[in-house]
């Protein structure tokens, strides 16, 4: 039996991650400030730990106390858009907190760092973005995203630190926090109507994503430290159909059944088509059917309506106002 850190295990994605090494028989600690996630998401089977990542204190305590083998570090404030506007929040987060982990892993001899980064590294490279493509992102959560990779790199060359680097795109399911005004649109649009609220699109809505249910990625990450072709590679993983938020839109409608009510914003700087290729993982990782858009929609709004909706709330400390959308102005 293994003995794994999760960070962000109370959150979504973790989670998840979280319940699948627990089913493959390791010992879980789960790390999480629960500043976005919630402690009914925590396994039954895992230690809970509350705390931050940014506590360079806690976490080398942890690690002497512990003595992981493995990191899954999935912990992070993932609002892309909105780290433009709160750049020091954002690395401090998403880069010092990520750097303490490293330290640690380092110093206590962990075998294997998995971590979490994101197609926001690519930026407007041409989809299907590969592997092989320069990263070149374009706001300031994917450049953290990007650091902490270049980081694990040096690291492994230095120290001998495994890692296994994940870019997943778009997430959605069961336990994904709707009422976040700023990231994971689909929770958005299903709290909206759930609300009695129109969707809110930015722009036209003929942006593309490729929208990809928790069930096609969870188990893969989970399965990186015992899959041994994975170690020191990097992978896109996620869904490989991309549409528009028009046309998600209107699924996330009908998987609510209410007819569409949609209300146009301001285009916001973003990129326009984000979407890759997962050949590279489907060569490391054994082969699993997709959960189809509209599968995955109806498993989430089962969910949605079961649990109900979620009041959104400003983000407190927004650092930079200007060209900041109206709509997320504190109100």
């Amino acid at each position: 039996m293994s003995r794994v850190l999760v960070t962000g295990g109370a959150g979504f994605i973790g989670s998840h991650v979280a319940d699948a090494l627990i089913a493959r028989g390791h010992a879980v600690t789960i790390l999480d400030d629960l500043s976005g996630g919630f402690p009914e998401n925590v396994p039954a089977q895992a230690a809970f730990i509350h705390g931050s990542i940014t506590d360079h204190v806690l976490v080398n305590r942890l690690f002497g106390e512990r003595r992981f083998d493995h990191v899954y570090h999935l912990a992070a404030y993932a609002a892309e858009g909105l780290s433009h506007f709160i750049k020091r929040f954002n690395y401090t987060n998403n880069v010092i907190g990520s750097v303490n982990l490293v330290n640690a892993a380092i110093n206590g001899g962990v075998q294997t760092f998995v971590f979490t980064s994101s197609i926001a590294v690519y930026g407007s490279v041409p989809p299907p973005m590969t592997e092989d493509d320069v990263p070149a992102p374009e706001d300031s959560y994917g450049i953290a995203k990007y650091a902490v990779e270049m980081e694990l790199r040096a690291c492994r060359d230095l120290f001998g630190l495994n890692y296994v680097i994940f870019r997943p795109h778009n997430v959605f399911g069961p336990r994904q926090n709707i009422g976040d005004r700023y990231r994971n649109v689909v929770g958005i649009f299903m709290n909206q109507v759930l609300q009695r609220q129109p969707m809110t699109i930015f722009g036209d809505g003929t942006q593309t994503r490729a929208f990809s249910y928790i069930d096609d990625v969870a188990p893969v990450i989970a399965d990186a430290i015992e899959t041994p072709a994975a170690w020191n590679e990097t992978f896109n993983i996620g869904a490989d159909e991309p549409r528009s938020l028009l046309q998600l839109a209107g699924a996330v409608a009908a998987a609510m059944g209410v007819a569409p009510a949609i209300v146009h914003l301001d285009a916001r700087h973003e990129v326009q088509h984000a979407h890759s290729s997962h050949e590279k993982a489907r060569r490391a990782f054994r082969s699993r059917p997709q959960t189809s858009l509209e599968e995955g929609l109806e498993r989430m709004a089962s969910w949605v309506r079961a649990h109900g909706s979620r009041t959104g709330t400003p983000f407190e400390g927004i650092e930079i106002t200007r060209n900041l959308p109206s709509s997320w102005q504190r109100r």
